[in-house]
C-alpha cells in the first residue's frame, strides 16, 4: 500500500466535495479499495498504485469539468466516472456560448452584434463596442475576457473605467482607494460575480489576477498577457484614451466600450471616444462594432425608452440647425 497527495488547484474544494461531502462520498463509492481523506485543498489517498493513478485521473477530469462549467452534480460524476480520459465534455454547448457562469449557467452572445463582438474579438487585438445602455457591451466583453482567462490565453484580466461620476477627486469619500471607488465600479463586479464563484473571485482579486481600477491608475503601466476592458470610454478625454490604448503590451487583448449618448464630462467635446473611432478604425487589427436598440436585452421597455430619447435628441438637433441656418439668419438681419 502506498500514500499519494493530490492538491486541488483552480477549484473551490467546497464545491467539489458538495454539501455535507455528498459529492465526495459519491466519488469515494467508485473506489472502494482506496482510503481517501480530504482536508481543504488536499486529498490523501492510500492504496494500490494502479487504483491511485486512476483516481487521480478522474479527480483531474472532475476539476476540469468544474473549472469549465462552474458546476458539479452527481450525474456529472456518474458520467465522468464512466468516460475515457479523451472525452470529458458532457454538456451540450452551442457556438454562441461564451462561458459557463455560476451554477453552470450558459452565458451566451444573444444578439447579432454580440455575436459579432465574439467573432471579432478572436480576429482582432483591439475591439471598440459602441452602443446605448442595455445592449450588453460590458457583460459580453467581460464574458469574452473570462473565457480567454479560463482557456489560459491570457494570465490576467484588467477592468477599468473613468471615475467621472466621482469627479476623479475621491479624497472626501470614506475608506481606502478601493472602498472609495467600488460604487463606481459595481457594474464590473456584478458581471464577474455571475461568471466566477465568489470565493475564487475574491482570491483572484486579492492576488491581482483580476484587477479593477480607475482609468487614472493605468498611466505608466505596460499590460502584457492580459484581457483588458475600458468601460464607459465616452467619459475618457482624448489624452486619457490615447494613454490607455498605448498601454497595450505583448499578447494583450483590449476592448473599449462606450455610449456616445451618455457623456458625463463637463464639456462633451472633451470626450476622446469619437476622435479615436475616426482616427483608428481603418487600422488592421482594430474592429469597431455598433450596437443599437435591437441588441437591448433588459426589460422590454428599455428598448422603447432608448429609442424615444434618440428621436427626441434628433428632433432637438434638427431644431437647432434650423434656427442657425444661413437663410434664416440673413432674413433676421434684413
Amino acid at each position: 500500500m502506498i500514500e499519494h497527495l493530490i492538491y486541488l488547484e483552480g477549484v473551490d474544494p467546497v464545491v467539489l466535495y458538495g454539501a455535507n461531502n455528498n459529492l465526495l462520498d459519491k466519488i469515494k463509492s467508485y473506489f472502494p479499495r482506496l482510503k481517501i481523506v480530504a482536508r481543504g485543498n488536499e486529498i490523501r489517498v492510500y492504496g494500490e498504485e494502479e487504483q491511485i493513478i486512476l483516481f487521480e485521473d478522474k479527480i483531474r477530469m472532475l476539476m476540469e469539468h468544474l473549472q469549465k462549467y462552474n458546476r458539479l452534480a452527481e450525474r456529472d460524476i456518474e458520467e465522468i466516472m464512466g468516460k475515457e480520459e479523451s472525452n470529458t465534455v458532457i454538456e451540450d454547448e452551442d457556438e454562441d456560448t461564451l462561458v459557463f457562469g455560476n451554477q453552470g449557467k450558459q452565458i451566451k452572445a444573444k444578439t447579432v452584434n454580440q455575436r459579432r463582438m465574439a467573432k471579432d474579438y478572436l480576429d482582432n487585438d483591439l475591439l471598440f463596442a459602441i452602443g446605448p445602455a442595455g445592449t450588453g457591451k460590458t457583460y459580453t466583453a467581460i464574458a469574452l475576457a473570462v473565457k480567454a482567462f479560463k482557456n489560459r490565453e491570457v494570465k490576467k484580466i484588467i477592468l477599468t473605467r473613468p471615475a467621472v461620476e466621482a469627479g476623479e477627486h475621491l479624497g472626501f469619500l470614506p475608506g481606502d482607494v478601493r472602498e472609495k471607488l467600488d460604487p463606481y465600479l459595481q457594474p464590473l463586479y456584478d458581471a464577474l460575480n455571475d461568471m466566477i464563484p465568489p470565493r475564487k473571485l475574491q482570491d483572484y482579486l486579492s492576488e491581482g489576477t483580476i484587477q479593477i481600477a480607475p482609468l487614472a491608475y493605468m498611466r505608466g503601466r505596460t499590460l502584457d498577457n492580459a484581457a483588458v476592458i475600458l468601460d464607459e470610454a465616452q467619459n475618457a478625454t482624448v489624452k486619457q484614451l490615447k494613454m490607455f490604448l498605448t498601454r497595450m503590451g505583448k499578447n494583450a487583448k483590449f476592448i473599449v466600450n462606450g455610449d456616445i449618448t451618455q457623456i458625463d464630462l463637463p464639456d462633451k467635446r472633451q470626450s476622446g471616444l469619437m476622435p479615436a473611432l475616426k482616427i483608428l478604425s481603418h487600422i488592421r487589427g482594430i474592429s469597431v462594432i455598433y450596437l443599437d436598440e435591437r441588441d437591448i436585452i433588459r426589460h422590454r421597455l428599455v428598448r422603447h425608452i432608448v429609442k424615444a430619447y434618440e428621436e427626441h435628441l434628433s428632433e432637438k438637433d434638427a431644431g437647432v440647425k434650423k434656427k442657425t441656418s444661413p437663410g434664416r439668419s440673413q432674413q433676421k438681419d434684413e
